[in-house]
């Protein structure tokens, strides 16, 4: 047909913004934050979400909430909280929205590589690869324990992915090296192996204190700056229900002192350490979050601090965790409700259930995002690699992962509606019953018109079938390897490259931290 050999089969290629070529180069944007196009929506009603409010509040006065941590109690006894003989802590409603109050609602996170820093509240969304999976697994090799391998791998390709913001901490862990040390060398891989900003473990006050001097030597600057200039972030897990445990508490203190971010998230799951009703469940997380923020802003006011949603419900059969559930969605969703009442930026994750990369991995990570943008979130945490409820991350569902991040950024992109966009010309061109094939309006823009999937395949049947009936699990197979072999390690500093080594290899031999094996 004259004017349309594009669409020739024999010579036809997709060649969108962000697409596929040749089955090893992902095209990807420039790396920038997607922005919220629409309001959150507000699930509940004003006076529900306020009725969660009240009754998490009643329930931090009234029951309270179980601090083990002595110089925490100390903090929170200073600043007006009471404790009774059982380390049970109570705050007063007014005392908590007091400090809650101090926190700021937006703020910057700085990355090593200034072109990576973020921007954290208002109307900006940032993208994290997977963290803390114990397994790893791809088509190739199963699965497997964590190991350092691995775990280097998938830094590398967080850092190759200009849809992946940020790395989520360890993405798996590597139990090759000993707890004592493992720190030390994860923390120097994050460090230096990608130059985005990235996330690190609250397990005690050292561990802490060595990963944020790590920070500071990878950026080179002072420790007055640092704790001006956010830079790195932890995950506090509150030990629901009710608790806040030694290493949290620390965890906060430390991050809150120098200025780093803490994002306070309950573990409530429905049915199991929380109360089986989705609004029964979001009173804890909310109490716990609360009494988290609150006692971030009695160490330092102002110290950044995210609001995290973690609730989701179980398999009353097997007590598993369940994720991209209905109720998932509606506690992502009345989550960022609540955050948005304290003014306060919102965590929330990209999470399935599924053991294998299959349909249920597919449609469960769909719910999860669609909650997740329709939550007004600002951080999204486990964007990529999330398998088996969170045992284990894949090398093909990162992949998978990835293309439907690409896919959120696209449509969340701003519509064109310049006068050429319009195509009032080009419509007065073909008029009735025609086709817009050959138009100058299609030839000018059919190469980058759409946006192209890395994973999708958009040919008919007969056209699949003869090319050998390919699968999207095995071509993300095919993409991340070859992806890893493209890897090249962002530059850094020189002093600063030998300031992080020389202070990993004294720790080490100091013997890191100490442990009971």
């Amino acid at each position: 047909m004259p004017g349309i050999g594009f669409l020739e089969p024999n010579k036809r290629k997709r060649r969108g913004r962000r697409r596929a070529v040749a089955n090893d180069t992902i095209e990807q944007k420039p790396f920038k934050q997607p922005l919220h196009r629409f309001p959150a929506v507000e699930f509940a009603t004003v006076d529900e979400v306020e009725a969660i409010h009240s009754a998490s509040l009643k329930l931090l006065e009234q029951t309270g909430i179980k601090v083990l941590w002595q110089p925490a109690i100390d903090i929170m006894v200073e600043a007006g909280a009471s404790v009774t003989d059982d380390s049970m802590v109570t705050f007063a409603p007014e005392l908590i929205m007091q400090f809650v109050g101090k926190a700021p609602a937006e703020f910057t996170m700085h990355a090593r590589n200034p072109l990576h820093s973020l921007k954290i509240g208002a109307d900006a969304m940032s993208f994290c690869m997977m963290g803390s999976a114990p397994n790893s697994s791809c088509m190739d090799q199963g699965r497997r324990s964590g190991n350092t391998e691995d775990f280097q791998n998938f830094l590398k390709l967080a850092q190759m992915h200009n849809i992946l913001h940020m790395t989520g901490g360890y993405p798996v862990e590597p139990v090759d090296i000993h707890a004592s040390v493992r720190h030390l060398h994860c923390v120097a891989d994050l460090a230096t192996l990608t130059d985005k900003a990235f996330s690190i473990y609250s397990l005690g006050t050292v561990r802490n204190q060595d990963a944020i001097e790590i920070v500071r030597l990878a950026r080179g600057i002072s420790s007055e700056q640092l704790e001006n200039e956010c830079s790195v972030w932890t995950v506090i897990n509150t030990n629901s229900p009710l608790q806040l445990d030694i290493p949290m508490l620390q965890g906060i203190y430390e991050m809150a002192l120098s200025g780093q971010l803490s994002i306070i998230t309950p573990f409530t799951l429905a049915g199991a350490m929380a109360p089986v009703t989705v609004s029964g469940a979001l009173v804890l997380q909310n109490a716990e979050a609360l009494a988290g923020i609150a006692f971030s802003q009695m160490v330092k006011a102002g110290a950044p601090v995210m609001y995290g949603g973690f609730t989701s419900n179980v398999d009353m059969k097997s007590g598993s965790p369940a994720f991209g559930t209905p109720e998932y969605m509606r506690a992502q969703i009345v989550g960022g409700q609540l955050a948005r009442r304290y003014s306060i930026p919102y965590r929330t994750s990209n999470v399935c259930a599924a053991n294998t990369v299959d349909a249920q991995a597919a449609y469960e990570s769909v719910f999860s995002l669609w909650g997740a943008v329709h939550s007004g979130m600002h951080l999204l945490k486990h964007g990529a690699g999330w398998m088996e409820g969170g045992l284990c991350c894949s090398y093909e569902k990162v992949i998978l992962d990835i293309d439907l991040l690409q896919m959120i950024d696209e449509f969340l992109s701003p519509l064109d509606v310049s006068d050429a966009a319009l195509g009032l010309d080009a419509i007065a061109e073909v008029g009735p019953g025609g086709h817009f094939f050959g138009t100058a309006h299609t030839q000018d823009r059919y190469k980058d018109a759409f946006y192209s999937p890395i994973l999708s395949d958009w040919r008919n049947y007969e056209s699949w079938h003869e090319a050998g009936r390919s699968e999207a699990m095995k071509k993300a197979n095919t993409i991340w390897k070859n992806r890893l072999r493209q890897y090249e390690q962002p530059s850094m500093d020189p002093a600063c490259s030998e300031a992080v080594q020389d202070f990993v290899a004294r720790r080490v031999s100091e013997g890191g931290v100490a442990t009971d094996f």
